[in-house]
C-alpha cells in the first residue's frame, strides 16, 4: 500500500514501513510507496546503473513540487534552480486542467484528424519568423533532433553533420553520433560523416573576448571543416547548435557567428538547426526564442523543441520551411508517430503558451534575469572563485576558476558547492567541459526574491569556502557588498492562493548531472 504522508513533525518516523502520517492543518498529503532507504534499494536492483541521478552520494527524494518549489518526503522545501523542464512552474494548474479535461474526452493516435495539433502548430508558427511554419510533432527533443537530422539529409542528399565540440543533443544513437559531449569519452567513436567546429566560447575558448572579431574567427573554423570535407569528396547535410551550449558550459555565441555560420553552411548545400530543447519558450527574454537574439537577419532552416513546451509532459516539436518539408515528403517514406501530436499533448502545449503569455513569463524572464546576472556580478567582484558570469534571461552560468589569471576550472570546488547549496535548500547542477559552471535555469516563474535568496546562499557558501582553502586571491571588493556568512533562511514565499497548501508560488531532466567528488577528494570546510 502506499505511505500516504504529510509534513513531518519532530521525531517523525520516517524509516518505518506503514508509520502512520500526522497530517497538520494547512499541510498537503504527500503519498509514498516506499521509504527513501527502500527506494534506493529498489533503484539499485531494477533500474540500469547508468541511469544517474542529482547528487548521487545523498540523492533528494522528491515527492512533490508547485511552481519554483519541490518538497521531499519529510516534507522540506527546496528552491529549484535546475528545472527547466518544469517551464512554467511545476504543477501549473492550467497546464494540469488543460490535460485532464483533454484525457477525460478523447486521447488517441496521431493519425485521426483532431483540432489541438492544427491548432497547436498555428500558435508555434506564429511565434516564429514566416519561413518556418511546417510542423512535425513528436514526444521529446531526442526524437526532434532525430527526425531534424533525417529532413536535412533528405534535402539535398547529403549525409555530414558539423556539430560544435561539447555539445549535446539527445541520447538516441543518431544524436549520440553527433554529441561530442558524449561520444568523446570514447575517443574512436567519432563517425567519419561527423565534422567538430569548436565551441564560439569567449571566455576559455580559442577565440576570446579580447580578440578583434570572435564571431568571424569563429565561423572560419566551420568554413575550413566545409573546405576539408569537399576535398574528401564528402558533403555537408547540416550544422546543429544550440542556440545556447547548456551541456558545454552555458556558453553565449558571439554576435554575428550564426549568420556568418549559416551563409558558409548554405553555399555548400546544407541547412542550419536551431536547437531550441533547453533554451526556447521565452526562457531567454529579449525574445520568444533564443535563436533570435542574433538579429532578425538570422533565420534558421530548422528548429527544434522539447522539454518545455509540455512543462513535463512528453511533448516536442521540429519546425521547417515548405521546401524542406517537400522534399521529405518525396522521399516517398510517410512519416507518422502514433503519440507524437496526440491530442491531450497538444492541449498541454497550447495551455503552456497561453500561461506565458497571461503571466507575461518572458517579460518576468527579462527582469529577473537581469537582476540575478547583476547580483551574481557582485559575487564576482567579491569572490575569486567567480571567473565568469554569463548568460541570457533565466539561463546562466557562473565559471568558476581557481586562478583568474589562467582561467583554472574550480571542478572539486563546483561539485562541492552544489551539495553546499542543497544544504540550504537550493538545488543548482554544474557542467561544462570541465564540470566547473554552476547552471541556473529555473522555472519560468522563478522571482527576484527568489534569485535575492539564492544569492544570499551562495555568498555564504562561497564565503566559508574560499576561508577554508585559502583561495582568497585578493578580489576586488565592491564597497556596497556585505562581507559575512549569514546563516540559511528559508527560500521566500509569496501570498498567493496555493501559499496555504504549498508554502510557494510563483528544469534533458538532462543527461548533463553533475557527481559529487569521491570519498578522499572532497572538500573540508
Amino acid at each position: 500500500m502506499p505511505r500516504v504522508t504529510s509534513t513531518p513533525g519532530p521525531g517523525h518516523p520516517r524509516g518505518q514501513r506503514g508509520a502512520r502520517p500526522t497530517r497538520q492543518p494547512g499541510t498537503a498529503t504527500m503519498c509514498e510507496l516506499y521509504s527513501k532507504e527502500d527506494t534506493l534499494a529498489l533503484r539499485g536492483k531494477h533500474i540500469g546503473p547508468s541511469c544517474k541521478v542529482f547528487f548521487a552520494e545523498d540523492p533528494v527524494k522528491i515527492v512533490r513540487a508547485r511552481r519554483q518549489y519541490m518538497f521531499d518526503e519529510r516534507g522540506q522545501r527546496y528552491l529549484d534552480c535546475i528545472n527547466n523542464v518544469a517551464h512554467v512552474g511545476h504543477c501549473h494548474p492550467e497546464v494540469v486542467q488543460a490535460a485532464r479535461a483533454q484525457m477525460e474526452l478523447l486521447n488517441t493516435n496521431s493519425r485521426f484528424l483532431h483540432d489541438n495539433i492544427v491548432a497547436l502548430a498555428r500558435r508555434l508558427a506564429a511565434t516564429l519568423p514566416p519561413p518556418l511554419h511546417v510542423c512535425y510533432f513528436t514526444n521529446s527533443g531526442s526524437e526532434a533532433n532525430d527526425l531534424a537530422l533525417r529532413l536535412a539529409r533528405q534535402f539535398r542528399g547529403h549525409q555530414d553533420v558539423i556539430t560544435l565540440d561539447h555539445a549535446y543533443h539527445g541520447h538516441l544513437s543518431s544524436l549520440i553520433e553527433i554529441s561530442p559531449y558524449k561520444f568523446q569519452k570514447d575517443k574512436d567513436a567519432k563517425k567519419e560523416f561527423v565534422h567538430v567546429a569548436p565551441a564560439p566560447d569567449t571566455y576559455r575558448g580559442r577565440y576570446r573576448e579580447g580578440h578583434p572579431d570572435p564571431a568571424g574567427a569563429y565561423a572560419d573554423e566551420v568554413k575550413k571543416i566545409i573546405d576539408e570535407a569537399h576535398a574528401g569528396g564528402r558533403k555537408i547535410a547540416a550544422f546543429i547548435a544550440e542556440s545556447m551550449q547548456s551541456c558545454g558550459g552555458q556558453i553565449i555565441p558571439p554576435k554575428g557567428y550564426f549568420q556568418k555560420v549559416a551563409e558558409h553552411v548554405r553555399r555548400a548545400g546544407g541547412v542550419f538547426i536551431a536547437d531550441e530543447v533547453q533554451v526556447g519558450f521565452s526562457r531567454v527574454g529579449k525574445s520568444f526564442w533564443s535563436f533570435q537574439m542574433h538579429g532578425e537577419d538570422f533565420v534558421p532552416d530548422i528548429v527544434t523543441m522539447g522539454k518545455p513546451m509540455g512543462n513535463g509532459h512528453p511533448v516536442a516539436c521540429v519546425v521547417t520551411t515548405q521546401e524542406i518539408a517537400e522534399a521529405f515528403y518525396r522521399s516517398g517514406m510517410e512519416y507518422f508517430n502514433t503519440y507524437g501530436g496526440n491530442p491531450v499533448s497538444c492541449a498541454v502545449g497550447l495551455a503552456v503558451l497561453d500561461v506565458i503569455e497571461k503571466e507575461d513569463l518572458q517579460g518576468n524572464a527579462l527582469r529577473v534575469g537581469n537582476h540575478l546576472t547583476e547580483l551574481l556580478n557582485k559575487q564576482k567582484a567579491k569572490h575569486a572563485l567567480i571567473g565568469d558570469v554569463r548568460g541570457a534571461g533565466l539561463f546562466i552560468g557562473i565559471d568558476l576558476v581557481k586562478d583568474r589569471e589562467k582561467r583554472t576550472p574550480a571542478t572539486a570546488e563546483a561539485q562541492h558547492i552544489i551539495y553546499k547549496m542543497k544544504e540550504k535548500r537550493v538545488l543548482l547542477s554544474a557542467d561544462g567541459p570541465h564540470r566547473n559552471v554552476l547552471k541556473i535555469k529555473p522555472p519560468m516563474c522563478f522571482t527576484a526574491e527568489d534569485a535575492e535568496f539564492m544569492v544570499e546562499q551562495l555568498d555564504a557558501v562561497l564565503t566559508v569556502l574560499e576561508e577554508s582553502t585559502g583561495s582568497q586571491t585578493k578580489p576586488v571588493i565592491s564597497e556596497n557588498i556585505p562581507h559575512r556568512t549569514q546563516k540559511s533562511k528559508e527560500p521566500p514565499q509569496e501570498n498567493t492562493p496555493d501559499a496555504t497548501t504549498d508554502n510557494a508560488r510563483g528544469k534533458r531532466n538532462s543527461a548533463c548531472s553533475g557527481k559529487r567528488l569521491p570519498p578522499g577528494k572532497r572538500l573540508k570546510t
